[in-house]
């Protein structure tokens, strides 16, 4: 039996208020949160449970970075769209800019965040009332804060003005739990405090922690915030600190290395999402990389390029590329090669799991998701550089060819203006960070048309408009919650 309150507006994962009247609890069976937080086995599993929530859902879904934030932002970009076998109406809208304020997909992205920041609430109030070693107390409740400014640092871009719920409920009053859209700028001020506090976290972890929030990760994090919101001084101390601080970062000689099992967790990955082969949704689903269909050349994979220019975007000489796409695959089945065509082919190559046997078995990809690498470290600290200084620095360019020089391009000749220098370090950006969730914030954060002028490129994104640099609140929130309002044109 249960009496759950559960509106993913504040608090849960499921939009609709589940009860069941007949059925006399015994109070002595149940355990309430007072009784389950006593030991550091329970602190632990509430902070592990946090984690959960960025790759695995409780329904079996996408994880948020197992496809779903995918889904929005980067087929909501100039990067990708749907595949054409995908019959799903609310995945073609987000490849088409036509989504409306009922997606399923644009709920469900905000269901799994609050459902997060709920699981963060719950270890952040709980964890510190625990009687154990007061440094991994205040570790894992920092770990916590790390994740949820993560989430509503997620949330704050792709919606604006979001409820900011810092407490899980203690009350089943319906009315005590609806809460308004709170201020971007608050929601961004709560990010900035959590991570203040993340960047006491260890600088290292080994063995079963590696994987963790680090204060490095910390660090990163927040520079990413100040970028996202322009405030270059700020911005420029933090990535400061990660270059300088002595967490050991590096680029991987290899590009290929971000994306390989063997190197999870290496020199490059400031912090990732953390998928592992074959232990299935209860633990973790990578939807990613794309199924084969049995080498069928006829399928389609999952998502897709917009359309071919976007492997034309590299010179036959960045390494980037074959990691980053792939257009034949073989068949050890038959010792066949298949070759894939299409529009868009070749089609994205990061996160297929070749270590699985058979191929087409990609559900259970074991690559981690990469949700901030050196590389962009390095291409933040350009960018800061040359908005700082009104022109690019001899940092800036070392910091932007360091990345143009793994990927065996030529570097940037000294020279460029302000706004040449800006182009080119976007242009890095997207080569460099193909389906790892960071285009469509990247086109919204340069504002004005440039989201919709990237779009319009397309035909199949012609629909593409102003109000797209924000997706709409979900309409059932609203229905929920008469304090919500909605964005403008949805």
């Amino acid at each position: 039996m249960k009496n759950t309150l559960s509106i993913t507006l504040i608090i849960a994962f499921f939009s609709t208020l589940y009860s069941c009247k007949k059925l006399t609890e015994d109070p002595s069976s149940v355990i309430v949160s007072s009784q389950f937080y006593q030991t550091a086995a329970d602190a632990n599993a509430a902070a592990n449970a946090v984690y959960s929530t960025l790759n695995s859902d409780p329904a079996g879904d996408f994880p948020i970075y197992g496809r779903q934030l995918n889904l929005l932002v980067e087929n909501g970009s100039d990067n990708q769209i749907y595949s054409p076998s995908n019959t799903n109406p609310d995945v073609r809208a987000l490849g088409t800019a036509t989504y409306v304020a009922a997606n399923s997909r644009v709920q469900k992205i905000w269901q799994q965040h609050y459902y997060g920041i709920n699981r963060a609430n719950i270890a952040i109030d709980n964890i510190p009332v625990i009687q154990f070693d007061t440094t991994q107390r205040a570790r894992l409740v920092r770990e916590s804060k790390f994740i949820r400014a993560l989430l509503y640092f997620n949330l704050v871009r792709l919606y604006g003005d979001v409820p900011l719920v810092l407490h899980n409920a203690t009350s089943i009053n319906v009315s005590t739990l609806l809460v308004g859209r709170a201020p971007a700028s608050a929601v961004y001020a709560q990010i900035i405090a959590d991570l203040k506090d993340a960047t006491n976290l260890p600088s290292t972890y080994t063995g079963a922690n590696k994987g963790r929030a680090t204060a490095g990760a910390a660090h990163a994090l927040l520079a990413k915030v100040y970028v996202t919101l322009q405030d270059w001084p700020n911005a420029l101390a933090q990535l400061n600190d990660v270059i300088n601080g002595g967490y050991g970062y590096a680029l991987f000689p290899n590009f290929r290395d971000a994306f390989q099992k063997a190197t999870k967790n290496g020199v490059e990955h400031i912090f990732s999402v953390q998928f592992e082969t074959n232990l299935g949704a209860v633990n973790s689903t990578q939807f990613l990389s794309e199924e084969f269909g049995s080498f069928n050349p006829g399928i389609w994979p999952i998502d897709i390029p917009a359309d071919s220019s976007l492997y034309k975007l590299y010179s036959p000489t960045d390494t980037r590329r074959a990691v980053t796409f792939y257009s034949s695959q073989y068949n050890p089945a038959t010792g066949q090669t298949v070759y894939y065509t299409g529009s868009a082919a070749p089609y994205f190559n990061k996160f297929v799991d070749y270590s699985l046997n058979p191929l087409t078995t990609q559900a259970q990809s074991g690559i981690n998701y990469p949700v901030i690498r050196y590389s962009e470290i390095l291409l933040l600290y350009a960018e800061v550089q040359n908005e700082i200084n009104g022109t690019p620095t001899p940092d800036a360019y070392n910091a932007i060819n360091q990345v143009r020089t793994r990927a065996n391009v030529p570097g940037l000749t000294p020279g460029l203006n302000q706004a040449d220098f800006r182009d080119s370090v976007f242009l890095e950006r997207r080569k460099e960070f193909i389906q790892e969730g960071q285009r469509w914030f990247d086109l919204v954060r340069r504002g004005g048309t440039t989201l919709v002028d990237a779009l319009h490129k397309y035909p199949a994104k012609a629909a593409a408009s102003s109000k797209n640099t924000l997706f709409p609140i979900p309409q059932v929130e609203i229905q929920l919650n008469p304090k919500l309002t909605q964005n403008p044109g949805y």
